[in-house]
């Protein structure tokens, strides 16, 4: 059984950085591209990085809104996958999801049919 596991989410003011963890067990990690995305209320899921497997080279990308400011990395030998959000605005609160799938483009730009979920980690950023 596939198990997605966030941590690291609370409540921070702006200009804070959070970093997020996602422990993934069930799966070949090293074989899985895996996906931060997010979901503010009101909001459609919006795919916020991702990361190429590790036999991709671990190659990131990143949303336009989040580059510069955000970094998506794994560590294969502890299937973990992590997200380091810097410079933290109040339109950075969303529930955070980590996502793996064998396909990244069902990962970025937008999620499609991805195989596996996390149940997400609530970031609120104060203003």
């Amino acid at each position: 059984q596939v198990q997605l596991v966030e941590s690291g989410g609370g409540l921070v003011q702006a200009g804070d950085s959070l970093r997020l963890s996602c422990a993934a067990s069930g799966l070949a990690f090293s074989r899985y591209h895996m996906g931060w995305f997010r979901q503010a209320p009101g909001k459609e899921r919006e795919s916020v990085a991702a990361i190429t497997s590790g036999a991709s080279g671990g190659r990131t990308i990143y949303a336009d809104s989040v580059k510069g400011r955000f970094t998506i990395s794994r560590d294969n030998a502890k299937n973990t996958v992590s997200l380091q959000m810097n410079s933290l605005t109040p339109e950075d609160s969303a529930v955070y999801y980590c996502a793996a799938d064998r396909a990244l483009v069902d990962l970025f730009p937008r999620h499609n049919g991805v195989s596996f979920w996390g149940k997400g980690t609530l970031v609120t950023v104060s203003s």
